[in-house]
């Protein structure tokens, strides 16, 4: 059966992909977003009827009778109702962890498709039956496995440790460190590299399967070994990476499958990511390499082990917030994962609602970084409907913190630390929300627990500064309730 021409599959896959990099394009702006996730599902339903209608074309060269057709169709609805579940009662809290899971599943795509590329390379077109591999595809196929590899269990890791609720060690949030650390995943690194040699260099028409292997088991182990040391307050740096990884793990296969489809997809994913990485590493001040070889995790277990200062507080009640807030003329909110915890921004949209109709000029301001991932805190607002023209980011608005009456925090930490300010902080230099700068501040937290940073926050010791205790939706209710 021929259902379909290669010229026209070449086509389809095109199609596919512009509707890919518009997706990324519309996925840029809270304003545009809903059109990019329209043409984000409509690539990817392309891609999926266009291979579907590939496999028919191709059925007498695969020789799977229908068994193969089944088990795409039984991938589909599987993974499409398992999709479809964990989007709709995923709390954006744990969006970080359904993100660090999705990645380690296209990881181990990545490694199970190079094993039968490598089995069978002929089913891929890769060579002919009884046939050796080319080494142009061995090399392919040994990145592909090795980066899939390490971005699957990698994951694993991460999604352990932002998840947050599993007592194994190793995914527990303060980084696992040990003598001779980086000297070990050097090691490992060197093996994989030289067995990944030997498999691309061996000769026959049978692949060199005992070197695959192991350096296929030595990758799965070093995704593990260089995710460990990162701390908790890396971690979503380290999302954003793996993010990257799997990209470019299904570009390298797309490669060897002479894929169009792979080619790009991955490497739009792999390219996004590797920039939303330094975007995020430029918010905290960060350097990529820095993070990779543990950072900011490692530095907050070290200083949160002493004896902390007592310094004196000045807490307030809900009631006597909103009674500051309602007799100011200029109010900047800064929401945080405090905020996102207690979803608590449709109480904060009735607040400013209210405010606005006093006659108080409400903005929002958020730190590239503020939650748990980039564009957390931009989707919650979204979600309860509040305006693009009231929320800023943070360059745009630092420079009106000094000229604004009050400053509301909510559940945000270090984002509004000033200690960037001090040379000597182990955050010194990175990029903060000003709020140190206005004339009354209004800070919510359940309690005065430090950050990611594990740094005490010289903002809630301002003299100007009132400290109101409790859930964030509680006390936000409160404050509605007492604002006339």
């Amino acid at each position: 059966m021929n259902m379909i021409s290669m010229n026209v599959v070449t086509l389809l896959y095109l199609v596919a992909s512009v509707c890919f990099i518009q997706a990324l394009k519309g996925l840029s702006s809270p304003s545009t977003a809903r059109m990019g996730n329209v043409f984000g599902m409509s690539g990817m339903a392309i891609a999926v009827v266009t291979t579907i209608a590939l496999m028919f074309k191709l059925q007498e060269q695969i020789r799977t009778g229908g068994m193969g057709f089944g088990l795409v169709l039984l991938g589909v609805v599987v993974g499409g109702a398992i999709g479809a579940v964990a989007a709709r009662r995923v709390e954006m809290t744990k969006m970080p962890e359904l993100v660090a899971a999705m990645h380690s599943l296209i990881g181990l795509a990545a490694v199970c498709i190079a094993i039968a590329a490598v089995s069978e390379p002929w089913a891929f077109n890769i060579a002919a039956r009884g046939a050796g591999l080319p080494f142009g595809n061995r090399l392919e196929l040994f990145i592909g496995t090795f980066v899939g590899a390490v971005t699957f269990s990698g994951s694993v890791i991460a999604f352990g440790k932002l998840a947050g609720k599993y007592k194994f060690r190793l995914f527990q949030g303060a980084p696992v460190r040990y003598p001779g650390q980086h000297l070990i995943n050097l090691l490992v690194a060197i093996a994989i590299v030289a067995l990944g040699l030997v498999f691309c260099f061996s000769d026959g028409a049978a692949p060199a399967w005992t070197p695959y292997i192991v350096m296929a088991a030595l990758a799965f182990v070093l995704g593990v070994l260089i995710i460990i040391p990162i701390g908790g307050a890396d971690m979503p740096v380290v999302v954003s990476m793996l993010n990257s990884y799997s990209g470019w793990a299904a570009a390298g296969i797309g490669f060897s499958l002479n894929n169009s489809m792979l080619i790009i997809a991955g490497s739009l994913v792999g390219s996004s990511g590797a920039i939303l990485s330094y975007i995020m590493c430029k918010a905290m001040n960060r350097s990529f390499f820095n993070v990779i070889l543990g950072g900011f995790g490692g530095e907050a277990v070290a200083l949160d082990t002493g004896a902390k200062e007592q310094r004196p507080v000045k807490s307030g009640s809900p009631e006597d917030a909103a009674f500051i807030l309602q007799n100011a003329e200029s109010v900047i909110i800064v929401p945080g994962y405090g905020l996102a915890v207690a979803r608590a921004q449709h109480t904060v949209k009735e607040l400013v609602d209210k405010l606005t109709e006093h006659g108080v000029t409400v903005r929002y301001a958020i730190h590239p970084v503020a939650g748990r991932m980039p564009g957390h805190m931009n989707v919650l607002l979204a979600e309860a409907e509040v305006p693009y023209d009231q929320v800023a980011e943070m360059e745009d608005i630092n420079g009106e913190f000094g000229q604004t009456d009050v400053v509301l925090v909510l559940g945000a930490n270090d984002v509004v630390n000033p200690a960037a300010k001090d040379p000597k902080s182990p955050i010194a230099g990175m990029p903060i929300l000003e709020a140190y700068k206005a004339k009354s501040i209004i800070v919510n937290k359940r309690s005065m627990a430090s950050g990611y940073a594990g740094l005490d926050n010289d903002l809630f010791y301002q003299p100007n500064t009132m400290m109101v205790f409790g859930d964030a939706k509680k006390v936000i209710e409160a404050m509605v309730k007492a604002v006339e």
